[in-house]
């Protein structure tokens, strides 16, 4: 079950409906079955992310359809999360943090990935390791209680921490070995594009269609962690490295971003941004946004932005031209590209693009 609430301070731009719909497509990307969705809209926090007269519908539904997890669409404090589950009895209950981390974690393959995935899932993690000792509350106070559930508290989150040192410190070998990779590219004058957007844009598509690739894709949220370098050829005879990094979703974990630093890192050096949107969906708006902020976040605000306008293929052949909230959008950006990365459309004028910025004197 996705279980939604909204306050009116809530500083997403999406509306309720929009954000537990994308909740849904998370789950399934997780190989969940989604059996039911419930959405509230609050006037204050709770302590248990919803209402009581909430509550008492989700243990219903749960009872009725048996249902065994509750996803809740925001990232729940440690408490919330505990008094819900207390609150609904035996289900488990995750926030949108953890699905998302799980789907990072399910679809990470290079040791890198993996072990920026597990830095993410430590720190999560940490301040949370007291709810699973809550069983010896139930035992009551006094003997046999109070002090070994202490001491196992204060060892597992010994543990974690000494996990999070030895992962921050190989992530840092990592950025190390990636840092000196940049400086040779560097030294040898090499050009560099990164390949950014939402989740499921069609960047590898994309990738594939302008460097003759076979780079892994799939119709699913975060197919590609692992970012993915290739050589591309422009018109001009001069060619570049473009890279294929990971996707971005509205409210990403920061510790996730964190974690991911020295995959994002490419960023920086990158001599030009090409910015993959999915022009087909609803929500095309308030994605563009979510990733030029997560871009505005990273310090990344002025550097030079292509817009792919990607999936035209899947639009009506007037809409392009005719279609008035789709040229509305377009003219938001400075430098755009009506493409499919599935058909083609638009291969020649994004390579003629990235010519004229990265070889201005070859043109």
């Amino acid at each position: 079950m996705l279980l939604g609430a909204k306050l009116p301070t809530h500083g997403s731009g999406w509306s309720l409906k929009d954000s537990i719909e994308e909740l849904e497509e998370l789950a399934i990307s997780a190989g969940a079955q989604v059996m039911g969705k419930i959405t509230q809209r609050l006037r204050k926090r709770s302590n248990t992310y919803v209402g009581k007269g909430k509550i008492c519908e989700i243990k219903s539904a749960i009872h009725d359809s048996g249902i065994n997890t509750v996803i809740c669409d925001d990232e729940l404090s440690p408490n919330q999360q505990l008094s819900l589950e207390a609150a609904l009895g035996n289900v488990k209950v995750i926030d949108r943090t953890t699905l998302i981390l799980d789907i990072f974690a399910s679809n990470a393959h290079s040791r890198e990935g993996k072990l920026q995935i597990s830095l993410a899932q430590q720190e999560y993690l940490l301040p949370r390791l007291a709810g699973q000792w809550t069983h010896l509350e139930r035992l009551g106070g006094g003997i046999g209680t109070r002090g070994p559930g202490e001491s196992q508290i204060e060892t597992d989150r010994r543990l974690s921490r000494t996990r999070i040192r030895k992962l921050k410190q190989d992530i840092d070998k990592v950025r190390q070995n990636r840092f000196r990779y940049r400086e040779r590219r560097q030294a040898s004058n090499a050009k560099t594009v990164a390949l950014v957007g939402y989740t499921n844009a069609g960047k590898s598509t994309l990738l594939n269609t302008l460097t003759a690739s076979k780079v892994l894709t799939e119709n699913r949220m975060f197919s590609t962690l692992d970012p993915v370098t290739r050589k591309l050829i422009l018109p001009s005879g001069g060619n570049v490295l473009i890279t294929d990094t990971v996707g971005f979703v509205q409210r990403l974990p920061t510790n996730l971003v964190a974690a991911f630093r020295a995959t994002l890192e490419e960023l920086n050096d990158a001599d030009l941004i090409l910015h993959v949107l999915d022009v087909t969906h609803d929500r095309r708006i308030e994605q563009a946004e979510s990733v030029e902020s997560i871009l505005c976040e990273m310090g990344l605000s002025a550097k030079p932005t292509l817009v792919l306008m990607n999936k035209i293929d899947k639009l009506p052949d007037i809409a392009p031209r005719y279609d008035t909230s789709l040229n509305e959008f377009m003219d938001r950006f400075a430098l755009s590209v009506f493409c499919s990365g599935t058909t083609g459309v638009g291969k020649n004028e994004i390579l003629g693009k990235i010519d004229e910025y990265v070889f201005p004197q070859s043109i």
